[in-house]
């Protein structure tokens, strides 16, 4: 049974929540600001936090910010409709995904079950073979096995959805990949007009990354099209 820690200081809407996903099969524990959220997190006891943005004592992104120093715990963050501008600074700050606040419980169960299935992707990668497969591209190497990443031999620490984004582009290195296509491989889900996560975990790729030998960009993007992984 995966065990969730929810996030927010709306105490209804935590109660609410914690019903819902709990008739669903998941184990729920809840905190109502920041400070206390970050301790529980930092247990590792948890498969998934979703964290708001506006809490007392400790905002959700430094939250995110010091639990991302130790941890790659996924996060979903809870951002105020309308408010981009939030979205974009969690994923920039390590988060696998956002949703705008109010939310449908069924939306959210979706994304809860499909930063789940990519993080037990990457926990049960490999079991049971002696040599996992290898992606090698010029500086680049993952283990699929594993699902770890090498930059000239260097490791590169990832959440399960950056990796999840990075193994399909490399994997058609040279090719243009969809967004759409993209999203619902990588992601889980259908695209939407206004969604942003893609760009940004590509994004934070480019700067965990940089770019291939003689400085062109690793990771291009195809106006109105996708992202094409440069071949060396």
């Amino acid at each position: 049974m995966n065990r969730i820690l929810l996030v927010d200081d709306d105490v209804e809407l935590v109660e609410m929540l914690t019903q819902y996903l709990a008739a669903e099969g998941f184990t729920v524990d809840a905190a109502h600001d920041g400070e206390t959220a970050l301790t529980k997190a930092r247990s590792g006891n948890y498969d998934l936090v979703i964290l708001d943005v506006m809490m007392p004592r400790m905002n959700g992104f430094d939250v995110l910010r010091e639990l991302r120093t130790q941890s790659l715990t996924p996060v979903l963050m809870l951002t105020a409709r309308g408010e981009d501008v939030d979205s974009i600074i969690g994923l920039e700050l390590g988060a696998d995904d956002y949703l705008p606040k109010p939310c449908n419980p069924r939306v959210l169960l979706a994304r809860i079950r499909a930063i789940l299935r990519r993080a037990e992707a990457a926990a049960t990668a490999g079991a049971g073979n002696d040599a996992p497969p290898t992606l090698k591209l010029g500086d680049i190497e993952m283990h699929t096995g594993t699902r770890s990443v090498y930059h000239r031999s260097r490791p590169i620490a990832m959440t399960s959805t950056e990796y999840s984004v990075l193994e399909i582009l490399l994997s058609d290195a040279g090719r243009v990949v969809s967004k759409a296509d993209l999203s619902e491989r990588a992601l889980g889900r259908k695209l939407t007009r206004y969604d942003r996560s893609l760009d940004m975990h590509v994004a934070s790729l480019r700067k965990k990354l940089g770019p291939i030998e003689g400085g062109e960009e690793r990771i291009k993007t195809v106006r109105n099209v996708g992202y094409q992984y440069t071949r060396p």
